[in-house]
């Protein structure tokens, strides 16, 4: 029988699961490590981990037998039906007060069930976000855990020993919630990253077509915007990405074909939008554009076809002006992106039930993961001034750097019609902010179209809400009407 001396343990030896395993290694944790084709925990052993105190093991049984009691066991394997076939066979070498810990990409509601369901086996549960990618993963990642809450003291001193630390070493975790909320934060979280990542590709084409640019002059422009309002791990890896050449030293852009994949969270969290009722439409409109992507060869085939403007280059007096104004785009549409994110996940708050520390939130994408910015802690100063704070629009932060920049971001969209470039999100980003603010909107003739065909009912704005009504539009319809509707 094996000696338990391990802390931890780990299944799955993918990039994120190496990186993770050799961070926890540094910080003084002694992981055992498996992975379903055993040869990789010998050549992990080998190469990577060679002169740690990494242990490997090969058979689940084995891996159990070397950890310490409560056993420790994080899965970093394929969210899906793998999580739940790997969690079969580990259960069988777990006693009652053991932890499972999925660090994967999974589906909320599977958190929640496993929750649940593994409770009755005595077994305590965590689902946890890991965002950060393979840097952020062996230097500090943002990690976002929930589920059962007993499990959270004997894995908190671990988890936030590996994150990513800001403001003069806090850590970029924190116990987030039950159930799936863990998960859930990481949905929402790779749904803004769709959100940021789709707008820099449109300010980077208002750029590139308006200006006629080269990805030499871009990489600077992007460079200068990572020094002040934009600062950002995005922002900066994009400059980066501009500068970088091909062995033939033409840049390494020019030769990237232009359609974009997409492993399913964005689409998640758009989904999950729609379910709710919330108007989550900069990243719906994310996805959407990676679909739109996809039809390259149709798109090749429309441009000779379909007609657009001339498109005519901006005047060199004018370019300072418009770089700005795409500046004021993107920073405006970005901010839009995370107030609506942040309705989402008011919005879980009163389906799942669950109490999220919203300033917390922003704290953990603060550093380590793909959506980091100095934005955030700006996000952070609105919800610890206000916890109970409806909206991030509603914030002086955000209303005034709004106020101050809308009318360059509606300049910066005029040239994007005028041009014929398309700008899916940083339109629909706007159409929210007016739709937001505009106290009396065209959905009185929509209520009144819905009652004329199928007695659906209204209210008035002349009686108390909650009080429906009927009209016999025609003279010839009856007064019976439909149930009443939700609002």
């Amino acid at each position: 029988m094996a000696e338990a001396t391990c802390d931890i343990g780990l299944i799955g030896l993918a990039v994120m699961g190496q990186n993770l395993v050799l961070n926890m290694n540094d910080h003084g944790y002694k992981v055992c490590v498996f992975n379903r084709t055993t040869s990789k925990v010998d050549e992990f052993l080998a190469d990577e981990a060679k002169g740690t105190q990494i242990e490997g093991s090969h058979s689940i049984e084995e891996m159990c037998s070397k950890l310490k009691s409560p056993k420790r066991v994080m899965l970093m394997v394929k969210a899906g039906d793998v999580v739940d076939h790997t969690i079969e066979q580990i259960v069988p070498f777990l006693s009652k007060g053991d932890i499972i810990i999925d660090g994967g990409n999974s589906l909320f509601t599977d958190t929640n069930r496993r929750v649940k369901e593994l409770k009755e086996k005595g077994i305590l549960y965590i689902g946890t976000g890991v965002s950060g990618g393979e840097e952020g993963a062996r230097f500090g990642p943002s990690i976002m855990p929930g589920g059962d809450p007993e499990a959270w003291p004997a894995v908190k001193e671990i988890f936030q020993a590996i994150a990513a630390k800001v403001d003069g070493g806090t850590p970029c975790c924190d116990w987030v919630g039950e159930g799936g909320a863990g998960h859930y934060v990481k949905m929402v979280h790779n749904g803004i990253e769709y959100g940021d990542m789709q707008l820099i590709g449109e300010a980077y084409q208002l750029l590139k077509d308006g200006l006629g640019l080269s990805p030499e002059e871009l990489s600077k422009i992007f460079a200068e915007w990572n020094k002040g309002e934009l600062d950002s791990f995005l922002i900066e890896i994009t400059e980066t990405i501009f500068a970088k050449k091909d062995d033939d030293g033409q840049p390494m852009i020019d030769k990237i074909l232009d359609t974009a994949g997409q492993k399913g969270t964005g689409k998640w969290t758009a989904i999950d939008a729609l379910d709710a009722g919330i108007p989550v439409t900069l990243i719906g409109e994310s996805v959407f554009a990676r679909c739109l992507s996809a039809l390259k060869d149709e798109r090749v085939a429309a441009s000779k076809i379909l007609q657009g403007p001339a498109k005519e280059a901006i005047p060199a007096e004018h370019k300072a002006d418009f770089i700005e104004e795409v500046r004021c785009a993107l920073y405006c549409s970005k901010m839009i992106s995370y107030a609506q994110g942040y309705m989402l996940l008011r919005a879980a708050e009163k389906t799942q039930g669950w109490t999220l520390n919203m300033g917390g939130v922003a704290l953990m994408w603060r550093g380590g993961c793909i959506i980091r910015s100095a934005f955030l802690g700006d996000i952070k100063k609105a919800f610890d001034k206000d916890p109970k704070l409806q909206n991030l629009l509603l914030d002086d932060f955000f209303s005034s750097a709004l106020n101050k920049y809308q009318a360059k971001w509606r300049k910066a969209m005029v040239h994007a019609v005028e041009m014929g470039v398309p700008t899916p999100a940083f339109s629909t980003a706007l159409a929210f902010y007016d739709g937001y603010r505009t106290e009396r909107l065209p959905a009185n003739l929509l209520q009144a179209q819905r009652d004329f065909f199928g007695a659906h009912t209204y209210e008035r704005v002349d009686k108390p809400r909650g009080e429906f009504f009927h009209t016999n539009w025609t003279g010839r319809g009856g007064r019976v009407s439909s149930s009443t509707y939700n609002a």
